[in-house]
């Protein structure tokens, strides 16, 4: 018996625990298994695109991992990434962050009310014969209420308090018992030099809403640049689909010239040796297929990361096919208008000008914490008193006999305390300032010297900005160049393997200056391809750069206000 009631209130115990930490062990293992599913996801998808797999040697593919070819326009593929991309989810919160911190700052414009309410009893031994008794019981009740407002304008701090008391006492030697006491009192402080146009909770809530503007530039930034590279990505795939199409026609060509040396060898007019040439030339084809098809999968990849949420994805286990092909339409340049609309709008320099704006704000809000701090209080209010009024005979002394009871309440100390029989106020003027160099002074010369700072990165930058668009205007126009370069190169190395073909079937040629030829219109192919896509990358990275750029820089020197 002893040991089941030793038993039992451990087992409860052990229960109680795991019933408090169940909760968190089952978050844990909900979170453990999104991992393990981002894993498999990964790993399913690395099985797929391995060319002859083992698994799909081995076993038939699970419906989940049957890859489906779904077909995407450029324009489907900007939708989805402004729709699902995670780098932009994280960007359209930032915003939310700085609503809250406003909020938060604003907060101290708002009254705040206060009241009490309490009750007190006090027994107090004779410790003279004032005491008003042996031992005197005092009870007091106490009902007090106030609001108070700090104004956004002027920095000002107003007060408005309502005192209430009641007491009750044995003590034989007050006036009033009951005694009803209350008051009232008005409290203004205008900071009339230092914190009067600007303070410390006025400069931070400034800054924050250049910040959160800066928040709003950044989340269009992000959104210029993830199109950008949507676009880019896109147009990457396109190109090592089509370079993985050109390889496997280069193989077919490799291949059909492997027959064809084969049934010569059999009629007996080419050596074997050019046959093992041929064969050499196909295997080294098949590499070929076998890098553009990897290349291919990576470029897969690439853009299903900036146009997906997550691997339970639909898209993210399908097979891509781009319906969209590049055109060549050569575009106008007018690069002055370009730089033009980047140095208005871009958005590193408009942030870059926020970022500025706020210094200006730091800066002024320093200057301000140099002057004295002068401070001009009023106050002003008044008292009531009323109850049970005790008349004592004259010339008693202090311990007169009552001879007369006027009855009384909270009206009467209401009605003294309205007609202000009993009023005070008060008038001051304070100031404060240091003897000698203060350590605002040097925090504010300090702050002058990083704002000429931040003027000279925001000249550097647009300096910066017109180089990004004059050579992003550049790059269009060597695309253009080496387009038509490699169009003219493709034509003609088409047109030498045909005449080559020509030659070694009439015998004016041989294996070896075939295959030379079918090498160098693959690689002519490929170049053209190349080049055609590079133009098209070129305009969008000359978009792009007029609008955001590539990568966020360095920035614009901040001021902190605590001066560190």
């Amino acid at each position: 018996m002893k040991k089941h009631s030793v038993f039992v209130p451990g087992s409860a115990l052990a229960i109680w625990v795991v019933f408090l930490t169940s909760p968190a062990l089952g978050q844990q293992a909900s979170e453990q298994a999104r991992l393990e599913g981002i894993a498999r996801a990964a790993a399913q998808r690395f099985e797929l695109a391995r060319p002859g797999s083992a698994a799909d040697q081995t076993q038939p593919a699970a419906p989940e991992t049957v890859q489906a070819t779904v077909g995407l326009s450029l324009d489907d593929a900007t939708a989805r990434a402004l729709e699902r991309n995670l780098e932009l989810a994280v960007e359209r919160l930032n915003p939310q962050t700085f609503d809250l911190q406003i909020a938060r700052l604003e907060a101290v414009y708002r009254p705040t009310a206060v009241s009490t309410i309490g009750k007190q009893s006090r027994l107090t031994p004779p410790t003279s014969t004032l005491n008003g008794g042996t031992i005197v019981d005092l009870d007091t009740t106490t009902y007090n209420t106030g609001l108070s407002q700090t104004l956004r304008s002027t920095g000002a701090n107003l007060g408005f308090s309502f005192n209430n008391s009641k007491q009750i006492t044995t003590n034989n030697l007050v006036n009033y018992n009951p005694s009803f006491q209350n008051s009232f009192s008005i409290v203004a402080v205008q900071p009339l030099l230092r914190g009067l146009r600007i303070d410390s909770n006025r400069q931070q809530l400034r800054v924050t809403a250049l910040n959160r503007d800066i928040s709003e530039i950044q989340l269009r930034g992000t959104v210029a640049t993830t199109l950008a590279n949507v676009r880019n990505a896109y147009w990457e795939l396109l190109y090592a689909i089509q370079a993985a199409e050109v390889a496997g026609g280069s193989l077919d060509l490799a291949e059909k010239l492997v027959q064809d040396n084969r049934a010569r060898v059999e009629v007996g007019t080419m050596a074997p040796l050019d046959v093992v040439q041929a064969e050499a030339e196909a295997a080294t084809r098949r590499q070929a297929v076998a890098q553009a098809e990897a290349t291919w999968r990576t470029a897969e990849l690439a853009l299903k990361r900036l146009i997906v949420n997550g691997t339970d994805d639909p898209l993210w286990r399908a097979s891509l096919n781009p319906i969209d092909r590049p055109t060549f339409a050569p575009e106008p340049l007018n690069v002055e208008a370009a730089v033009r609309k980047a140095l208005d709008a871009r958005t590193d320099l408009d942030q870059a000008r926020r970022t500025v704006e706020g210094n200006d704000v730091t800066l002024r809000f320093m200057k301000n914490q140099t002057l004295p701090a002068v401070d001009l209080t009023g106050i002003y209010g008044a008292q009531g008193l009323g109850g049970t009024q005790f008349r004592r005979a004259a010339g008693g002394g202090v311990n007169a006999p009552v001879i007369d009871t006027i009855p009384g309440g909270y009206a009467d100390a209401f009605r003294a305390l309205t007609g202000r029989d009993y009023p005070n106020w008060n008038l001051s003027l304070s100031v404060s300032y240091p003897l000698g160099g203060s350590a605002a002074d040097a925090a504010y010369a300090r702050a002058r010297v990083q704002r000429n700072q931040s003027a000279a990165q925001l000249r550097a930058l647009e300096l910066q900005v017109a180089t990004d668009v004059t050579n992003a205007a550049l790059q269009v126009e060597n695309g253009l160049k080496r387009y038509d370069a490699s169009t003219a190169a493709r034509s003609l190395a088409q047109t030498r393997l045909e005449a080559e073909q020509s030659r070694f079937e009439v015998g004016l040629s041989t294996n070896f200056f075939v295959v030379q030829a079918q090498r160098d219109l693959s690689t002519a192919q490929n170049s053209e391809l190349r080049a055609l896509l590079d133009y098209r990358r070129a305009l969008v990275d000359y978009q792009r750069a007029q609008e955001a750029p590539a990568a966020r820089g360095a920035g614009i020197t901040t001021i902190n206000a605590a001066g560190n």
